[in-house]
C-alpha cells in the first residue's frame, strides 16, 4: 500500500526535486497547500495527483489525513510551519535547515518527542550513492580505518545568500551534516574566510572525536557556476574520492612489503552510473540522494522508526555550523 504524503510548498525546490522524488519513491500525494489555490492546483496537476489543493495549510492539517508531511517552504518559514505540522500530531519531514540554530533545533525534536511523531530532516547527501559508498567503505573498514579527508565545495550561491553565515545555513550545511555522518563528531575547528557579503571562500581543519583530520574549502560566489564537488578520503589501505557526486574512485594500495613491480597487485575500481538516455529525466534524483531520503521517511513513517537524520541529530549539525562560525571570526 502506498504512503500518502501532504506537501507545505509547491516551489521551485519542491516542483524540481523533492516532489517529483516522492512520485519516484512511490508516495500518493494526498494534498498541497500553498498561499495559491492555483499554484497547488497545478502542482497536483503536474505530478498526476488527483489530491486535494488548499491555500490554506491550517485547514490542510485539519481536514487531510496522511502518512506524513512534507515541508518545502521559505527557510525562515519552516520552523514555524514544521513546528504546527508537529503539534497537530504528523509525521514531518522537512528541508534544511529545520530551525537556524541549535536552539531553534532542540526545540522543535523535543516537540516531536513529546508528540511520538517522526521528525526527519531533508540532507540527502546522506542517502546520494557515492557517498554511501564511501560510508560502506568506513563502516565495513574494506580499506581500514579512515585516517583523513580533503572536502570541495564550490557553487554559485550569489542568488540567495546574502552573508556567510546564510551560505553556511542554506548551502554548505548539506556538507557540515556529511562529515558528520561519515566520521563522527567533530573535536576542534580552525579555520579562515575571506568574503565580501554574498561572494564567500571558507578554509576549515577539522578534527574528529574518532582521530580523522579533515580539511575543507568551501565556495559561494558567481565564479562557480559550474558546481565543483568532491571528497577525497585517505585510509589506511587506500583511498577513495568522489567526484561530483557522480563518480566513485576506490584504490586498494599494495600490503607492506609487497614491490609493485613483481606482480599486479594494485587494484582501482571506478563507479558510476550509466550514461542513458532512457532515465526519463530521474537520474539526478536518484544520484543526488533526493528518492532515497524520501524512500527512507515513507519507510520511517510506516515503521514508527527514528530517521536518519532526525530531529535530535539536526542539533549537532546545527551546533557544529555556529563552531565554524566562530572559528571563522576567530572566537
Amino acid at each position: 500500500m502506498k504512503s500518502t504524503l501532504n506537501f507545505i510548498g509547491a516551489g521551485f525546490h519542491a516542483s524540481t526535486n523533492i516532489l517529483p522524488s516522492a512520485v519516484e519513491a512511490g508516495a500518493n500525494i494526498g494534498a498541497v497547500a500553498t498561499r495559491s489555490l492555483e499554484r497547488s492546483e497545478a502542482a497536483l496537476q503536474r505530478f498526476g495527483s488527483r489530491g486535494t489543493p488548499y491555500d490554506d495549510y491550517k485547514k490542510m492539517l485539519k481536514e487531510e489525513n496522511c502518512d506524513g508531511v512534507v515541508v518545502i517552504a521559505q527557510p525562515e518559514d519552516q520552523f514555524n510551519l514544521a513546528m504546527e505540522c508537529v503539534q497537530a500530531g504528523k509525521n514531518v519531514f522537512v528541508d534544511k535547515p529545520l530551525g537556524w540554530n541549535a536552539e531553534e533545533a532542540a526545540r522543535i525534536a523535543d516537540a516531536a518527542e513529546q508528540a511520538g511523531v517522526v521528525l526527519m530532516v531533508g540532507f540527502m547527501k546522506r542517502f546520494a550513492p557515492s557517498y554511501m559508498k564511501i560510508k560502506e567503505l568506513i563502516t565495513e573498514k574494506t580499506l581500514g580505518a579512515p585516517r583523513s579527508f580533503q572536502l570541495v565545495f564550490a557553487v554559485d550561491t550569489t542568488p540567495f545568500c546574502r552573508n556567510e553565515e546564510e551560505f553556511l545555513k542554506l548551502a554548505a550545511i548539506h556538507m557540515v551534516d556529511l562529515v558528520r555522518e561519515l566520521f563522527g563528531e567533530v573535536s576542534q575547528v580552525a579555520g579562515f574566510s575571506h568574503n565580501d557579503h554574498q561572494r564567500v571562500a571558507q578554509t576549515l581543519s577539522l578534527q574528529f572525536e574518532s582521530g580523522v583530520v579533515g580539511s575543507v574549502y568551501f565556495a559561494g560566489m558567481d565564479a562557480w557556476s559550474s558546481e565543483n564537488e568532491s571528497l577525497l578520503v585517505t585510509f589506511e589501505n587506500g583511498y577513495a574520492k568522489v567526484e561530483n557526486v557522480e563518480k566513485v574512485t576506490i584504490h586498494r594500495s599494495l600490503q607492506p612489503g609487497a614491490a609493485a613491480w613483481k606482480s599486479l597487485a594494485e587494484e582501482t575500481v571506478v563507479l558510476s552510473p550509466s550514461i542513458s538516455t532512457m532515465s526519463g529525466g530521474a537520474k539526478d534524483l536518484y544520484v543526488r540522494g533526493f528518492v532515497g531520503e524520501m524512500e527512507h521517511f515513507m519507510k520511517c513513517c510506516a515503521e514508527r522508526t527514528e530517521p536518519s537524520p532526525s530531529g535530535r541529530d539536526n542539533i549537532a549539525t546545527m551546533a557544529l555550523c555556529d563552531r565554524i562560525l566562530d572559528a571563522l571570526k576567530g572566537k
